[in-house]
């Protein structure tokens, strides 16, 4: 019998959306009132299966709901979202998601995801200019010059930096623009394609696991379980700092081991593939004229500009697209490329992200199939009485590897926070901790099952490099399991201290 090969990142996530399916068959169909803040009207919008009401702007009217949060929170645009309300939790007619709903959602993932998607094809019409100049092969040949003898500090510079992305800002869907760029360069340095996956990827992880003010998780979050988001910042900021240092020491022992022998590379079978994929060794070097230095310095500009848009002016997908195709467009002139030629190299570029692209879209669909489904606030409402009776040090560690659960069903970190802290946060109270630990729980177990879980970002990474998502396991699992069990140690622990 032939070998089995593993599945295709597609295939992977087709068979998750049809398990999902299968999934709305048997959980209950259920679903929370919800609450928003419309600034329109300066009123509450109560939403349930039945009706539509709209209540007073007031702290009373969150009190009588058991809404412990505070009213500027909603008025001043931090909780822009529909919120859960508390005990009121309604069992609903199925909707089960027949064979017809599973093959369209990977269709209405793509729609939904459209904005991403954008974002990667633009980006790989980018790649495909930058590689048709020859700028990047001038650049990266400089650059491994420039590193020699000390190409480890790539690891930790491309690390600590990109994890301090997600510890700000959430750093996560943008580090896709990366990946082309970076992973020449690590091999350039004599690592593989993996260290240069598990540096931005990790970095992020790790950085958008311990946030610190990233307002998309923490701030969002803490406003959500009727806290100041200083509260307990000291000791993610701690966390944020020994899970980097754990995640840069089993980075560098894997690439140190590849550096010195290359047939220890998880991914040796595929050394050649990669690369020629990155064109490493199979073309000549372009001489790094001024021309090649402007157009490097103008596709690094759109990622700096990317990074103050989002972080600062309130950008997102259509700001960041919008920067990478102009930063082509400036690119052609720069290099004199002809008006054909650049629509030909542009396009084609764009064609090779295209995979990408469709995984990014199908794993969109599993949650559309959840969400049409109704299954999502079922798991949310079991999963609350899950830790009734628990001691503090067992109540920190269930919670934490609860939120991983449900991070596979709500994968949007604020989507998770505004749905879960008003259903979560008073666990606390009746426990005798801190809400803080609640924000804790939800952070660290949303971003521990994110460094494996098929729907997130690691497959359409993996799928730039052409990797497969068992060598992915392969590398990862060891680290995984030893940030499991750090993480649950700190929580037991901190949840003592009170």
């Amino acid at each position: 019998m032939k070998k089995l090969k593993f599945p295709s990142a597609q295939t992977i996530l087709l068979i998750i959306a049809g398990l999902v399916a299968i999934l709305t068959f048997i959980v209950p169909a259920g679903k929370y009132d919800t609450l928003v803040y419309d600034n329109a009207s300066d009123m509450f919008i109560r939403t349930s299966q039945e009706n539509t009401e709209t209540l007073a702007a007031t702290q009373e009217t969150l009190e009588s709901l058991n809404v412990i949060i505070p009213l500027e929170k909603f008025t001043s645009g931090d909780i822009y979202k529909a919120i859960n309300i508390p005990n009121t939790y309604k069992e609903l007619d199925a909707k089960p998601q027949g064979l017809v709903a599973f093959l369209k959602s990977p269709i209405k993932g793509i729609i939904d995801a459209a904005d991403i998607i954008f974002l990667v094809l633009i980006i790989g019409g980018l790649i495909g200019i930058m590689n048709h100049t020859g700028a990047f092969d001038a650049g990266i040949g400089w650059l491994a010059k420039a590193l020699y003898g000390g190409e480890y500090y790539l690891i930790i510079i491309v690390t600590v930096l990109v994890a301090l992305g997600g510890t700000t800002f959430g750093f996560a869907e943008e580090t896709i623009a990366f990946f082309p760029i970076l992973i020449p360069v690590f091999l350039a340095a004599k690592y593989d394609a993996l260290v240069a996956i598990a540096c931005i990827f990790l970095g992020s992880s790790i950085g958008t696991m311990c946030s610190t003010i990233n307002p998309f998780s923490t701030i969002i979050a803490s406003d959500a379980a009727g806290i100041n988001w200083t509260t307990g910042w000291q000791g993610r900021l701690a966390m944020l700092l020994m899970t980097l240092l754990i995640s840069l020491v089993f980075i560098m022992r894997y690439a140190s081991r590849v550096k010195k022998d290359p047939t220890k590379s998880i991914i040796y079978s595929q050394k050649d593939q990669i690369e020629a994929l990155f064109h490493q060794g199979t073309v000549t070097v372009t001489k790094f004229n001024w021309r090649l230095r402007l157009a490097l310095l103008t596709f690094s500009a759109c990622f700096v500009i990317m990074i103050i848009g989002v972080s600062l002016l309130d950008w997102w997908f259509l700001e960041m697209t919008t920067t990478f195709l102009v930063g082509a467009i400036l690119i052609g002139f720069i290099t004199k490329i002809k008006e054909g030629d650049f629509i030909e190299v542009f396009v084609k570029g764009a064609g090779d992200l295209l995979g990408v692209a469709l995984i990014i879209g199908i794993a969109r669909g599993v949650t559309v199939i959840m969400s049409d489904g109704l299954i999502s606030d079922t798991m949310l409402y079991y999963a609350s009485d899950i830790t009734t009776g628990m001691n503090k040090g067992l109540f920190a560690s269930v919670l934490t590897l609860t939120y991983s659960g449900l991070s596979f069903f709500i994968p949007s970190s604020s989507g998770m926070a505004v749905l879960t802290m008003p259903i979560m946060a008073p666990l606390a109270d009746t426990v005798g901790v801190g809400r803080e630990l609640i924000v804790n729980a939800y952070q660290y177990g949303m971003g521990l099952l994110y460094l494996i879980s098929p729907t997130g970002l690691i497959l359409p990474s993996l799928a730039i490099a052409k990797v497969g998502y068992d060598k992915w396991l392969k590398f990862i699992l060891p680290l995984f399991i030893i940030l499991v069990l750090f993480t649950l140690l700190v929580m037991t622990t901190s949840a003592y201290l009170y």
